[in-house]
């Protein structure tokens, strides 16, 4: 058992020289929708999305349970959109087997989105009960959440971008939400069971199915820049989505951030959580997945450091297994019956499992470092991000500096450099804010 505070004998302690940290700015490509009602406004404007919908049909809009920017909004100029068309919509979370696997988890999960009745002003109806609405060729049930398959109309609403565990022409969107997050645990237990190494081929086979065997209207595909901003919304009639989506897809991975570095020693992540990623800190960036997939994205990185889970994760630790070390204050706030759901769920146990756990935010980070081999501490080339979506502002430790100066056209460094800021119970300062950090970089010219 863990308790409160662990003791461990580690040679030669932990009182090892950390090196200096200097805030950066990480250069990406920053545009982005200025006026997001009138694009949602101009999308329905489209006489094939406009055709799609009917004066007094009932229409459940399905809403994830990823931290998407501006969900809220969009989500509610989708609802002002469809009434205005005359439809009766609705709210379903459509999310597998997140938010505990139970029909309250996951409306919470909508809650902590701004998602709920009070806000949207229609209802939300959540149930974790599918009915199979067809099978796919060998036999496989295709499920679908009851409150959705019974509406007269389905609208599903997800943000597109790559997936944290394959590659496809369609990967983490609409497609994997009208299988996936509309099946509820029954069918993305289902499903998982093929797999993940077919679900390029086998969602779309899903989606088709549902596609087939319920009134799935329209699809809204959301696609985000660098800077976790909104930089599309494209509304997709249910006929369109096979071959928009993957164009979608290419825009997102173009959009999409790095760390642009090959190597990295020791990678220190503020936060994780369900609401970031999928697979709580994502692969994409940290260019480490689970052990049985095949993983050629992002730099090679030695050690990953969390230090803690996002509020919005409600304790879904989801992925942590891909981390080396975690401290003290991220186990005490793991919900394991939530974890535990979505992780065996997924059939990926791995993530799942428990990290060293170190005391404080200090103790992890001198953990990681001192563990490095044949780098001398002082010499470690350490990376700072806030979380996986927000990479734009980060800390790089001196040693990465040569790196850094070599490519302006990719970093601009915005502090001086200055040791890790530890309070008093070895807790890490925050990352200054993109405003705070153009200040100094402005002053220093």
């Amino acid at each position: 058992m863990i308790e409160d505070k662990i003791e461990v004998n580690i040679a030669g302690g932990l009182d090892v020289p950390l090196p200096r940290m200097v805030n950066v700015r990480q250069k990406f490509d920053s545009v982005h929708l200025g006026d997001i009602p009138a694009t949602v406004a101009k999308e329905f404007q489209r006489p094939e999305v406009r055709a799609k919908v009917k004066s007094g049909q009932v229409i459940a809009v399905g809403c994830g349970s990823r931290g998407i920017a501006n969900i809220a909004m969009i989500a509610k100029c989708v609802i002002r959109e469809l009434q205005a068309l005359g439809a009766r919509p609705f709210i379903f979370p459509s999310m597998g087997s997140h938010g505990a696997a139970t029909a309250e988890g996951q409306k919470k999960v909508l809650e902590g989105y701004g998602i709920s009745e009070a806000t949207m002003g229609v209802p939300v109806k959540a149930t974790m009960d599918t009915i199979i609405v067809g099978n796919l060729d060998d036999g496989t049930p295709v499920h679908m959440d009851r409150f959705a398959a019974e509406a007269e109309g389905i609208v599903v609403i997800n943000r597109i971008k790559p997936h944290t565990a394959f590659r496809g022409a369609t990967e983490s969107g609409v497609t994997k939400m009208l299988s996936i997050g509309i099946g509820k645990i029954n069918g993305a237990a289902t499903y998982h069971q093929h797999g993940m190494d077919t679900f390029p081929t086998l969602l779309p086979k899903v989606r088709d199915v549902n596609l087939a065997k319920r009134n799935v209207l329209l699809g809204v595909g959301i696609v985000e820049n660098a800077h976790d901003q909104t930089a599309v919304i494209e509304v997709m009639p249910a006929n369109q989505i096979a071959t928009r989506e993957p164009v979608l897809q290419e825009t997102a991975k173009k959009l999409m951030p790095q760390l642009y570095f090959d190597e990295i020693d020791v990678l220190v992540i503020d936060e994780m959580g369900k609401n970031i990623s999928g697979a709580g800190f994502d692969p994409n960036i940290t260019g480490r997945n689970r052990r049985a997939v095949q993983w050629n994205f992002g730099p090679k990185v030695k050690k990953i450091v969390v230090l803690g889970l996002t509020p919005e994760t409600r304790g879904n630790a989801t992925g942590m297994g891909g981390a080396d070390i975690i401290t003290m204050r991220l186990f005490k706030e793991i919900d394991i019956p939530s974890t535990y759901a979505n992780i065996i769920t997924s059939m990926n146990l791995d993530g799942g499992a428990i990290p060293i756990v170190m005391n404080t935010e200090r103790e992890a980070i001198q953990l990681a470092v001192k563990t490095v081999v044949r780098v001398k501490p002082q010499n470690c080339r350490v990376v700072r991000i806030r979380n996986t979506l927000d990479i734009a502002q980060i800390q790089v430790s001196e040693p990465l500096l040569g790196e850094v100066r070599a490519r302006p056209d990719h970093f601009q460094i915005s502090s001086p450099a200055t040791a890790f800021a530890f309070g008093p119970e070895g807790r890490l300062a925050p990352l200054p804010s993109a405003h705070e950090a153009s200040t100094w970089a402005t002053a220093a010219r």
